[in-house]
């Protein structure tokens, strides 16, 4: 599943590949906004964790990833 994390004061969101059902990812997002965690903690698919301090989110977006193209073929 694809994961977009928004950050206060960063130029760029968070981009991952959880592997992490959807319902995970918002139960541990509303602990974090809950004040109940200081810290939003993902692991995406390699295993990676990503860290963002619960008061700095600006927004989380949820969503199916996108089917990679390969090729050179004409849309």
């Amino acid at each position: 599943m694809e994961v977009k994390i928004g950050v206060q004061h960063a130029p760029r969101e968070i981009v991952l590949e959880s592997g992490q059902t959807p319902e995970e990812v918002e139960r541990v997002v509303a602990e974090a906004l809950a004040g109940k965690s200081q810290l939003l903690s993902l692991v995406d698919q390699h295993g990676r964790k990503v860290l963002v301090p619960a008061d700095r989110l600006a927004y989380v977006e949820l969503g199916e990833p996108a089917p990679r193209k390969v090729g050179f073929g004409a849309l």
